[in-house]
């Protein structure tokens, strides 16, 4: 009999070995949940760094989301152009696959949630060891999941900013799964092996209920259900990512529904001109100058010079990191980098762009050299044959390939070309 149904006892709640009656958890469950997420969480570690990178950090402090990074930043590299839809693909990927992996999550945290309460605490140096990962990897674990999600739904209730957050978040929870993958995981294949040769599962204590309840559902239907959880999640947010009728299937995401109205303007943006703080009058053809500095001084443009000016087409996606993107859109403007050679930069280089925008972080942005360089990068004067709407960035935007859509400023004010 167990020590917590002895008469006279109370009973000790979850501390207690017949508090988890659950016929469902044993290794063979919880290997194939953590095989899984092994796979899943790689992939967002490595996409969610490459996302960092897109930002190009190390060119400009008005970049750097994450100061005082310092070794964490060893692996920065100038973020190419090419192809142009390459932010959209890692983003995507790394959002979609996020959500998709909740369900995924939420089991594997069900599956060993009694190892949180096994008495004593530390057996041995290795059984303390895969107590403190275990812990370290919950918490980063919901840390991760839950700010991801709530930047996806564009809620900024956690305090501070999201970048240093869930950068450093992530290598604490990286860190931790590492550990914890080091410490279980040849257990866990040695068991699927097992398991796959007829020879049953490894006995876990730990996992396993000593009095197990009857069972309701077998382990493979419940990964069945696990699995459609995750199904159901892709489904109804994979769409924000491509236009037309796909994107209305994307309900859980803001950014999903049919496209804003119709005309040539009528794709996604991130944010509106009223939120933005743009004004009407700041941005008419009496009002709006473009302010283009470099190695020869400052020169003022209105919008019918830059329309003088030779007149280029780029066809473009926009991708941002809460995981939307729109399929190329056909704008047309002048070369970044003609407008460098405009204020004696005969060679591509950094630029700092200033926007209208009266508030939200990205007010400013920074440029390197190679993007300047790349021909497709462009100040927009119009999209899709038609000159851009307020929401879109009028009088002027900055398009460039593969750049996060953050960095392709809206309602551009000063171009300052130079060495950043």
């Amino acid at each position: 009999m167990a020590r917590s149904s002895l008469p006279g006892r109370l009973p000790r709640g979850p501390f207690s070995p017949d508090f988890w009656r659950s016929p469902l958890r044993g290794t063979w469950f919880t290997s194939v949940l953590g095989v899984v997420l092994l796979v899943g969480i790689t992939i967002l570690f490595v996409t969610g760094l490459v996302s960092y990178a897109a930002y190009n950090p190390d060119l400009s402090p008005v970049n750097d989301r994450t100061p005082g990074k310092g070794i964490l930043g060893f692996y920065l590299f100038s973020w190419p152009t090419d192809p142009p839809w390459l932010y959209r693909l890692t983003q995507g990927v790394h959002v979609t696959l996020g959500l998709g992996l909740v369900p995924v999550l939420l089991a594997k945290l069900w599956s060993v949630v009694p190892k949180l309460f096994t008495l004593p605490p530390a057996r041995s140096v290795t059984h303390a060891l895969e107590r403190l990962s275990l812990i370290l990897l919950v918490g980063g674990a919901l840390f991760q999941f839950v700010t991801g999600i709530l930047n996806i739904q564009l809620d900024y209730i956690f305090p501070g900013s999201f970048y240093p957050l869930h950068f450093y978040g992530a290598w604490v929870f990286f860190g931790a799964f590492l550990a914890h993958v080091v410490l279980k995981a040849p257990a866990a294949f040695r068991n699927l092996r097992r398991m796959r040769s007829g020879g049953g599962e490894e006995p876990d204590e730990e996992l396993t209920a000593a009095r197990p309840a009857p069972p309701t559902v077998s382990r493979r239907g419940a990964l069945g259900l696990v699995g459609g959880g995750s199904l159901l999640l892709v489904a109804t947010s994979a769409g924000r990512s491509f236009d037309g009728p796909l994107r209305q299937t994307a309900v859980l995401t803001p950014h999903g529904g049919p496209e804003p109205g119709s005309g040539p303007g009528a794709f996604q943006v991130n944010k509106t001109a009223e939120y933005a703080g743009i004004r009407p009058g700041d941005t008419t053809e009496e009002a709006w100058r473009l302010a283009v500095t470099g190695r020869t001084g400052t020169v003022r443009l209105s919008r019918a010079d830059l329309l003088a000016m030779d007149q280029h087409d780029a066809d473009l996606p926009i991708a941002c990191v809460e995981g939307w993107s729109t399929s190329d859109q056909a704008w047309r403007g002048v070369r970044l980098r003609d407008l460098a050679a405009l204020v004696g930069h005969d060679e591509p280089a950094d630029v700092y762009v200033e926007s209208l925008q009266l508030r939200g972080t990205w007010r400013h942005a920074a440029l390197s050299a190679g993007q300047v360089a790349d021909g497709r990068s462009l100040l927009a004067l119009s999209v899709n044959g038609a000159d851009l709407t307020p929401d879109h960035g009028h009088p002027a935007r900055v398009i460039v390939p593969a750049a996060p859509g953050v960095l392709n400023t809206k309602w551009v004010t000063r171009l300052t070309f130079g060495e950043l």
